[in-house]
């Protein structure tokens, strides 16, 4: 949720039981960077940090999720056109994720070939998720969105998982509808043994249960948290 996740969200959001929270999402690049003010011109929300002010402003949102004592996983969810802002990211202290974005399509970060953009080039994911994952110095989450098209989440799920990452993040959106795609939640479970992280739609504990039925490691929640808090039991998923 660009413009909303910064350290103060997570840190207020980590005493509800998360086991991760991510930051982000965040541009770590010039083009990125000079994208997301367009953006924010335009009056959605968006992170704009300037590039020389970015490591500091991370290691400050860090550390205010992580002091006094939080013992929880911070991923830093990132936009860049190369690996290398992320590579440098990784190696900040407290950095335990960091989260490659082939989700976005906001048309300033695709025009980029950042973001869901990525989904159709599979040659230009896998070397640049190998990239990451052979020089981070934190553990690799690539985050996508499903029913992209001209994009095919079990091949794209094969990928990231051959180029090393330990978790892809996916938002099953299913367009025209108010639920999650679990059939993609599935299909990607069924031909990979990546750790999945489920995500889209879950807004209570039944909805929550049942992306995990379809094959869900774990359980992204994003708007249900939007204002700060949850309205139900993270502990009976």
């Amino acid at each position: 949720m660009a413009g909303i996740n910064d350290g103060a969200f997570c840190r207020n959001l980590s005493v509800a039981g998360f086991d991760m929270v991510t930051l982000g999402g965040y541009n770590a690049d010039f083009p990125t960077i000079q994208a997301g003010h367009q953006i924010l011109s335009r009056g959605r929300p968006e992170f704009v940090v300037e590039e020389e002010n970015l490591l500091s402003y991370l290691e400050d949102q860090v550390k205010l999720i992580k002091e006094p004592g939080w013992e929880g996983i911070v991923s830093i969810n990132l936009r860049a056109i190369t690996p290398d802002p992320l590579i440098e990211i990784s190696k900040i202290g407290g950095v335990d994720v960091v989260e490659i974005n082939a989700h976005c399509r906001q048309k300033e970060i695709t025009d980029l070939g950042c973001g869901q953009t990525m989904l159709r080039d599979p040659v230009l994911l896998e070397e640049f998720t190998r990239d990451v994952t052979k020089n981070s110095k934190s553990r690799v989450s690539v985050k996508i969105r499903a029913n992209v098209p001209g994009a095919d989440e079990v091949e794209v799920a094969k990928v990231i998982e051959q180029s090393g990452a330990d978790y892809i993040h996916i938002d099953a959106m299913k367009p025209g509808f108010n639920s999650a795609d679990y059939q993609i939640i599935s299909s990607v479970k069924e031909n990979t043994s990546i750790f999945l992280i489920g995500n889209n739609s879950i807004k209570d504990v039944t909805s929550g249960l049942k992306m995990l039925a379809a094959g869900a490691d774990g359980i992204s929640i994003a708007r249900a948290a939007m204002g700060g808090s949850l309205n139900f039991d993270l502990s009976l998923i």
